[in-house]
This record gives C-alpha cells, structure tokens and sequence, in this order.
C-alpha cells in the first residue's frame, strides 16, 4: 500500500521540470545546510562569550564555506551515487536525485560541483589571510572529504564510516574551526559542544542509512547499517541522537553558565523522536524522521548560542 507520504514524493518527482531551479534544488537540498548553519553559529558564539569579540566579516565567511561545503557534498552524493548505479535495482527509498531522473545531466552537476568549490577556496583564501596557513588545511581536508563522499574509486558512502566522517567535519572541524578562525583559540566548551553538534549531525545520516539498509546491501554498499545490522544501527541513531544531552551539564558546569542548559528543552523532543524512529515503516516514512533530526540539531544549536549570548563573556 501506498502512504501519503510516498504519494507526495511521487507527485513532487512528477512536476520537477528538467533544468529548473527545482531541479537544482534537489542536487543541493537545502534543508540539509541546517547541519553546515549549526556548528558555525555555535562556535561564534561561544568564542564571543570566552572573549567578548567576534568579526563579522571572518564569521560570515566561515559560514559561506561551511554552507559550500555541504553543498558540494550533496552535489557530489547527486552525481557519484547516479554514475555508480545505485538507482540501478529499482529499490531506493531515499530522496529523489536530479541525475538519476534525468532533471540536470552529470556534466552540468559536476560544473555546479567545480562552481561551488572555487567558490569555498575563495572563501578559505580569504580567511587564510586573516587567521594564517592553518586554515588551508583544514579547508583542504575539509573540501577532500566533502569530494570524497561519494567520489573516487573507495567513497566514504560505500564504507562504514560515514557517521564518523560527519562528526568529524561537522561536529568537531565545523564547531572548533570556526571558534579558531574568530578568536584564534579553543575554549574546553566549544570542544564539548563540537561532540554534541558532531553527534546530532551524524544522526542525520544514520536516518539515511537505516532507511535505504536493504537497497544499499543490494548495490554493495556497506554503511554502519548493512554492516552491523538493523538494531546496531537502531542504537547508533539513538546514541547520537540523546548522547549530546549529557554533555550539557558539564559545559554547563565549567563554564559556570546555567544558560548554557537551555536545549534540555529539547530533550523531549528529541526522546520521542528516537521512538518514532524505532516504530517507523520502511520507506519514505523516515524521510520525516530525517527532516526533524535537521530541525533537532538547528534547535540545539540555536538553543546552545542563545544561552552563550544570555551570560556576560568570561573574557579568557
């Protein structure tokens, strides 16, 4: 049987017209750059509670990189995942792909990919000049790993270790980079809160992975999910999801800011988003679930800035 949801998709896929901005905008996704938003904004500012100064202009440039980067890793997961075949069997239930429909061609994806990544470096160059040499680095392992997502011969996606690649460069990159580039230091909170955003980040694709577990065994691709099994990934998700929660107290108590447990607010949320992925059909279903782990992770953060912003700066 058919779900409302799945007839929505269907009658969303329908009405995308070859080329169209629409088209553009299921290669980028826009609702996924919540997880390139939230780890900038809360490593602005907790860097401005620690030393009572922020640039703004430094500030907006690490979040245009941090926005591009995620761009190009959709983009690329776009074209990479249609090249290799991955729609091939028929079975997917993720997302739809603007190559695998026919509504942009590889080639002008891949000029969007070259487009968006001169686009980063320009942005890096920029912040290179004013914080130093250390920030090419990270913007080169940043852009490898967004490139390699689902590009070269071995793609992250295909691998095990996808989660762990997020909560790497969105978690703690993202949070302590851009704590780094504003102040020129890293304060013990912003190491914490880099685990906490990194985990909700991941979260995010756990969804995608439980979701698609038995299409991606059918095209060789071995996430977490295929790996270890339906109730590892269960627990994963459910361990990145509410694990962020427990490091509240503790920034908390360091830092000697009680407002810094304002997204305990969302614990709730957040505990019956866990159950309703446990109790959640096969198929697009979880595409729901995907969409309010993004809005989970933009509240956290959004909560967690809030509650740096409420205290006067500690000025360290």
């Amino acid at each position: 049987m058919t779900t409302t949801t799945e007839k929505n998709s269907l009658h969303d896929a329908m009405a995308v017209r070859a080329g169209s901005l629409q088209a553009w905008a299921v290669a980028v996704r826009p609702r996924s750059l919540l997880v390139a938003l939230s780890p900038v904004l809360v490593g602005a500012t907790l860097g401005f509670r620690r030393t009572g100064q922020i640039d703004w202009v430094a500030a907006a440039l690490a979040l245009a990189a941090a926005l591009l980067m995620q761009v190009i890793t959709n983009m690329q997961n776009d074209v990479g995942y249609t090249v290799r075949g991955g729609d091939s069997s028929g079975t997917r239930t993720g997302l739809p792909r603007a190559t695998s429909n026919g509504w942009l061609s590889v080639r002008h994806v891949r000029l969007g990919i070259v487009v968006a990544s001169l686009a980063a470096v320009a942005c890096g160059l920029a912040l290179v000049a004013w914080r130093g040499w250390p920030v090419l680095a990270i913007g080169v392992c940043s852009l490898v790993a967004a490139l390699a997502y689902m590009g070269g011969p071995r793609p992250i996606a295909y691998s095990p270790w996808g989660e762990l690649t997020v909560f790497l460069f969105f978690g703690l990159v993202a949070v302590m980079g851009s704590d780094w580039v504003l102040t020129g230091s890293v304060g013990t909170v912003t190491m914490l809160a880099s685990f906490a955003i990194g985990g909700i980040a991941a979260a995010a694709l756990a969804v995608n992975n439980h979701r698609d577990i038995a299409h991606d065994r059918l095209v060789g691709r071995r996430t977490f999910a295929v790996t270890f099994g339906d109730a590892a990934s269960r627990g994963l998700y459910a361990f990145l999801l509410l694990g962020p929660f427990a490091l509240l107290p503790v920034m908390a108590a360091i830092d000697d800011a009680p407002t810094l447990l304002l997204p305990m607010l969302m614990l709730p949320a957040a505990w019956q988003l866990r159950r309703d992925f446990e109790r959640c059909p096969r198929g697009l279903a979880f595409n729901q679930i995907l969409f309010r782990t993004f809005k989970l992770e933009l509240w956290f953060a959004a909560l967690l800035s809030a509650g740096a912003l409420l205290q006067q700066p500690v000025l360290r």
